[in-house]
């Protein structure tokens, strides 16, 4: 096997049936972040109201330790962190996605309405059917999020799909399904009321093991199947003409894609509710940071799953004896995110 020296690395085996091209850039971006969501969970093992030291977690984490120690640590901290480095990488790699498809760093679901229409969809059970189960509520928000992918689709469907055109379709839906959401609040009873509320924000609170599973299964069977489309997502980017010029199957990868992200945003909105700008941050940050060209869903998905984890460790200890939802801290960190990224696109003269 021989590695050559290049502003990437070329891994091929000695026969040459196998290459693999790697760039130095991301391959370095790719292991600080993975440190750093590391560095992340250890933080949040070890803080909180009832302060556990390093050695007692890792003690704690191989069964031993206190029994209060036990329980913080594996029962309450440790999945909850988990299920925000995966709702993280889950909502970054959709967002990518969406980017991707459309073109422009505005393209995320959570602007163009995927993520309103999954949480539309899981609230018609929470509040109409009445059943708050993990099985109901992903269901009813896979469905949500497919019926509104199809119709932004279909509506800004002219001859091909232009990114332009999906965003203002999807910003109408969006602003459709807000106002749907809106009457199913007013609606309810005030506890489902209060508590869907809070769900909407986005919140990490109480999430356990069964989440973590959730996340992992879906994850370990869809996120391969989105790595494999890096490639035709960067030569969809030179638009449809040239994509199409180029061989490449455009309807059919647009269909997978949107499939895919929809699948992704679906099973994150289920376990933590609609996080708010992560799916429209992560993806920017992870390509600023990596310098590529196209979509690198490898890193978007640590930058994402970085960014939640640390977003909800401060909402948990920014203000002492206060736990805030992990959707107030990224509504923050994401508006002003939001509003560099508007006047960056003006100035481009593409807003």
């Amino acid at each position: 096997m021989t590695v050559t020296s290049s502003p990437q690395w070329t891994v091929r085996t000695k026969r040459g049936g196998f290459s693999l091209r790697v760039h130095r850039r991301t391959a370095w971006v790719a292991a600080v972040l993975a440190v750093l969501c590391l560095a992340v969970v250890l933080a949040a093992l070890v803080t909180g109201n009832y302060p556990i030291s390093v050695p007692d977690v890792f003690r704690a984490l191989g069964g031993h330790g206190t029994l209060q120690q036990r329980y913080f640590v594996n029962d309450v901290r440790l999945p909850r962190v988990l299920v925000a480095l995966l709702v993280g990488a889950a909502l970054a790699v959709g967002g990518a996605m969406f980017q991707s498809l459309s073109a422009n760093p505005l393209g995320s679901p959570d602007i163009i309405g995927f993520n309103a229409g999954a949480a539309a969809g899981a609230l018609v059970c929470l509040l109409v059917l009445k059943d708050s189960g993990l099985l109901a509520t992903g269901v009813g928000a896979l469905c949500g999020g497919g019926v509104v992918a199809v119709l932004v689709y279909l509506l800004s469907y002219r001859g091909g799909v232009r990114g332009y055109r999906l965003i203002l379709v999807g910003v109408g839906v969006n602003a459709l399904l807000s106002a749907g959401i809106a009457y199913l609040l007013s609606r309810a009873e005030l506890n489902e009321m209060l508590n869907a509320q809070i769900w909407l924000v986005g919140s990490l609170n109480g999430r356990a093991w069964e989440h973590v599973w959730v996340l992992v299964v879906v994850l370990v069977v869809v996120l391969p199947s989105a790595f494999l489309l890096s490639k035709p997502l960067l030569t969809l980017e030179l638009g449809p003409d040239s994509a199409t010029a180029l061989g490449l199957a455009v309807g059919s990868v647009r269909r997978r894609a949107i499939t895919i992200a929809v699948l992704l945003s679906a099973v994150a909105i289920v376990t933590a509710g609609p996080i708010s700008f992560l799916a429209l941050a992560a993806p920017q940050v992870a390509k600023r940071l990596a310098r590529s060209v196209g979509p690198s869903l490898t890193v978007s998905a640590l930058a994402g799953a970085f960014l939640l984890a640390f977003a909800d460790l401060l909402a948990q200890r920014a203000i002492p004896g206060t736990q805030l939802p992990v959707g107030v801290a990224t509504l923050v960190l994401g508006g002003l995110y939001l509003g560099w990224l508007l006047v960056g696109e003006m100035r481009r003269g593409r807003a």
